[in-house]
């Protein structure tokens, strides 16, 4: 019984394994491309629509007319905190708008607790580590901060930690 049971499931098997190559699957799926990247005209003018930690909005594009300090930190980053001292007093002065982007997984509950303790002047968004904002570069390390001039053009992008006397010192620079 045996030897007739064994033929006829190798049969059987081997009727399963036919030639799939010549059909197309249905649950084949394709690889998913990556976002493409940001072209040149992106990244000199960013555009950044982001809601922050405290459920508001922010949009770049309503900041123009003014300098605005994008910068990229995290929790855990001793440096970012040392310097949001002085992003709160450079965003109290009110010549300059400041916006942190948390780059790191962190929950909402989480950061709200955060800021409890470090409050800075300035809004927060946490941003999806995975899928930051196209129209800036991701960070290779924080902090990172870039600066928008009025017109909107990316003035100068700082990786590590930045001072209050460097930004004044783009900001303040002679236009020409």
């Amino acid at each position: 019984m045996t030897r007739r049971i064994l033929p006829l499931l190798l049969a059987l098997g081997l009727t399963a394994c036919g030639d799939h190559a010549a059909q197309p699957s249905t649950t084949a799926t394709t690889p998913a491309k990556p976002a493409a990247p940001a072209d040149k005209a992106d990244r000199e003018h960013p555009k950044l629509q982001v809601e922050l930690v405290d459920g508001g909005k922010y949009d770049l594009e309503q900041h123009r007319g003014k300098w605005v300090v994008v910068n990229f930190w995290a929790t855990w980053c001793g440096p970012c905190l040392k310097e949001m001292p002085e992003l709160s007093t450079l965003a109290q002065r009110g010549d300059v708008d400041v916006i942190g982007l948390a780059y790191e997984d962190i929950t909402k509950a989480d950061m709200q607790a955060f800021l409890k303790t470090h409050s800075p002047s300035y809004p927060i968004a946490i941003l999806d580590t995975f899928n930051p904002p196209r129209d800036f570069d991701a960070p290779q390390g924080l902090p990172m901060t870039v600066i928008v001039a009025p017109d909107g053009h990316v003035a100068k992008k700082v990786l590590g930690p930045i001072t209050l006397a460097a930004i004044d010192e783009v900001v303040k620079a002679p236009k020409g």
